[in-house]
């Protein structure tokens, strides 16, 4: 199980480059890239992409029909990224356009998997986290 934390300011370039930053970085030339909640993108290493979409395929039963359109749905939107000779890697139009994603960009740690976000819609999403943080944190039930 990975253990991926931090929040990093970046900026993906011209050709649609984005690197991953040091900190969140295993070694592995490629990830698993998808659609992610509240428009920003899920990014799994290979050993976090297998886990999730096992645990999902044994939660959801072959005649639950809305429990397999949400895995389809889901599944559809992973695609194999992988970097480049300097570790950068080129951002799926597809998803690219899922995150509203122009240039600048948030990829934060969420324990078992990379977010990436555009810095607007990272900004809306958490303007009050710090101010209402012990609310939020009791939510976590630890």
């Amino acid at each position: 199980m990975l253990y991926l934390t931090g929040e990093y300011s970046h900026q993906m370039d011209t050709k649609n480059r984005i690197r991953i930053p040091n900190k969140l970085k295993g070694e592995e030339r490629g990830l698993y890239f998808s659609k992610g909640t509240n428009n920003c993108l899920f990014v799994y290493y290979e050993a976090g992409y297998k886990e999730l979409l096992q645990k999902v395929e044994e939660k959801i039963k072959m005649s639950d029909e809305e429990g397999q359109m949400a895995l389809r749905v889901f599944a559809k939107s992973f695609t194999w990224v992988e970097g480049d000779a300097q570790g950068r890697m080129i951002l799926p139009q597809k998803l690219k356009e899922f995150a509203k994603i122009d240039r600048d960009i948030v990829i934060c740690g969420a324990n078992s998997r990379i977010e990436i976000w555009a810095k607007e819609v990272h900004d809306k999403y958490f303007e009050d986290a710090d101010k209402n943080f012990d609310s939020i944190f009791k939510k976590l039930d630890i």
